[in-house]
């Protein structure tokens, strides 16, 4: 019996699996730019439920165990900023909005400008530091660095 093919699939499966674990999770998390289209209207979100500089909206579920956290998450951060506001959106039973706007995990969470338009999209529990640099750039606000 030859044993070396039977090695180079020993050690080329948990090779490529881990490759593909760390490619995924380096991903998620990362704002990514989103199209800019309006998307208030799809939500039936009224202007009042926009903030003046920023909306932070949330897509989670009942089921979703990282939803909470990440909410709490949110609404720290846009309480650190003026004209900026979390909404949390449930699709457990809106699998319409699901397909609308491609959600295929919760958390995700979109950034949407003072217009209502789509900045930028997290799928998966956000960065906060990258919550903060889009915020930042939509509010006008400079942060220094260290």
């Amino acid at each position: 019996m030859d044993w070396l093919p039977a090695l180079i699939a020993g050690v080329a499966l948990p090779v490529g699996a881990t490759a593909i674990g760390l490619a995924w999770r380096s991903r998620t998390g990362r704002a990514r730019a989103a199209r800019d289209e309006t998307v208030t209207s799809d939500l039936g979100l009224g202007a009042d439920a926009l903030g003046a500089s920023a909306t932070l909206v949330q897509f989670s579920t009942a089921y979703c165990s990282r939803c909470p956290a990440t909410a709490r998450q949110l609404v720290s951060i846009a309480g650190d900023y003026t004209g900026v506001r979390h909404v949390e959106v449930d699709l457990t039973h809106r699998p319409d909005l699901a397909d609308r706007f491609h959600v295929l995990q919760t958390p995700t969470t979109l950034i949407l400008d003072a217009r209502g338009a789509a900045t930028a999209r997290i799928g998966g529990v956000p960065r906060a530091h990258d919550v903060r640099h889009r915020l930042d750039t939509l509010t006008g606000r400079s942060r220094v660095t260290s």
